[in-house]
């Protein structure tokens, strides 16, 4: 009786030894190997790093400036077009009615043609019959018409050039009592600016008014006896042909336009903004005008702001800003639009680093080098912001008192690249 519990704990340990036996053997995990294998991670700074000798440097010409936190004027872009001064084109009209020949041997005027003031353009031969002694009366009455005609011209020239004359002398008035306030420190500078301008603008209207003048008063060269005295045309003012209205040998009225002459130095600039924004800008401070197809750091030319007769659009809402803009090769063209980027109220910290410390590589990355020891140099990328007037101001870049190579820097890149000797 004492034998069965033997035999069931027998039986028991065959089976669990048989239910072991019949488990598959565990498969070990794989070690699979590591797709890349990095010693160290090289820092961009480490890979920039340049030693000099005190006679490279002195080589290379190196100069150095901080960088600094200053408060800039941030700016916002508007489009802007090329317009012309108030009496910077002038049409010339035939005072009497003639042939046109041009004033030198094939020299006549056309479009683009460069002129200096009172430079002799054309010359016109007033209709008469040189080849008779005796005039038919229709003749005779085209000279009596001519004479009439031009003493009207000649009053009403006498006219305009005393009403110039009195501007001038208002201007100078002006002038004179607005500096005196100035003096005293009961006027303000931008009063004298603005009567200087007034007084600018009143002597050219004065000298275009006496040119008119001279010109109808040469004009009354006709006789009785029909002979004939070439007029002389000469350009009022100093610029540009904008148009040619005759050919040579054409027969043209009086009053019948010859050319127009365009004053194209300086020019204006004329900047549509949105009603509602004009108190955030400051109106007074000079702009930058850029191409349109220019880059955000490209630099343009400087504008500054003048008085102009004040101009809106009703169906844009927005109101004109003017600006003038020295123009003295020419290349910029009225109706030509550019963008403007006018300052805005309110200067706030940024920091700024000069210009022209700032180099672009192949790729379009910005950067600086960083003096961050002796004669150690370490390139350092930048993102520039904008670029108002001789600072770029930095989104990122080197902490503030960081010592930044302003002279050499595209030598330095040489060195490091292994361009330079």
């Amino acid at each position: 009786m004492r034998i069965a519990p033997a035999i069931s704990t027998a039986l028991i340990a065959i089976e669990a030894f048989l239910v072991a036996g019949c488990k598959p053997p565990e498969k070990k995990a794989e070690a699979h190997p590591s797709p890349a294998k990095v010693d160290k991670v090289q820092q961009e700074a480490e890979l920039n790093k340049i030693v000099l000798t005190a006679e490279a440097e002195q080589r290379l010409g190196l100069m150095l400036a901080e960088v600094e936190t200053k408060p800039v004027n941030r700016v916002r872009n508007y489009g802007g077009e090329i317009a012309l001064p108030p009496g910077a084109s002038l049409v010339i009209s035939a005072p009497v009615s003639g042939r046109v020949q041009p004033a030198s041997a094939g020299n006549m005027p056309a479009a683009g043609m460069i002129v200096v003031a009172n430079q002799p353009v054309l010359l016109l031969t007033p209709l008469l019959s040189p080849e008779r002694e005796v005039l038919t009366p229709a003749e005779r009455i085209s000279i009596m018409q001519g004479k009439n005609q031009i003493a009207t011209w000649r009053a009403d020239a006498a006219f305009q050039v005393a009403q110039a004359q009195e501007q001038v002398n208002k201007a100078k008035l002006d002038l004179e009592r607005a500096e005196r306030l100035y003096r005293d420190s009961a006027g303000t500078r931008r009063a004298v600016e603005d009567a200087q301008s007034a007084l600018i603008l009143a002597n050219s209207a004065l000298d275009a008014a006496t040119t008119r003048q001279k010109l109808v008063e040469s004009s009354d060269s006709q006789s009785e006896s029909g002979q004939q005295t070439p007029l002389t045309i000469e350009s009022p003012q100093a610029g540009m042909i904008r148009t040619a209205s005759v050919a040579p040998g054409e027969v043209v009225a009086a009053g019948a336009p010859l050319f127009e002459v365009m004053k194209y130095d300086p020019v204006w600039v004329r900047v549509p903004v949105y009603a509602g924004e004009t108190a955030q800008l400051a109106l007074h401070s000079s702009a930058e005008v850029v191409p349109l197809n220019s880059e955000r750091k490209t630099r343009g030319y400087v504008a500054k702001p003048i008085i102009a007769p004040p101009t809106a659009t009703a169906l844009s809402s927005t109101v004109d800003l003017y600006y003038e803009l020295a123009n003295s090769e020419g290349r910029l063209r009225p109706g030509e639009r550019m963008t403007v980027r006018v300052k805005l109220q309110g200067a706030s910290e940024q920091q700024v680093v000069p210009w022209a410390a700032v180099m672009t590589d192949i790729n379009g990355g910005t950067w600086v080098y960083q003096n961050v020891g002796e004669h150690t140099y370490v390139r350092r990328r930048v993102q520039v912001r904008y670029i108002l007037d001789s600072l770029a101001v930095l989104e990122s870049g080197p902490a503030t008192g960081a010592k930044i190579v302003t002279a050499g820097a595209v030598e330095l890149y040489g060195t490091e690249m292994g361009h330079a000797k």
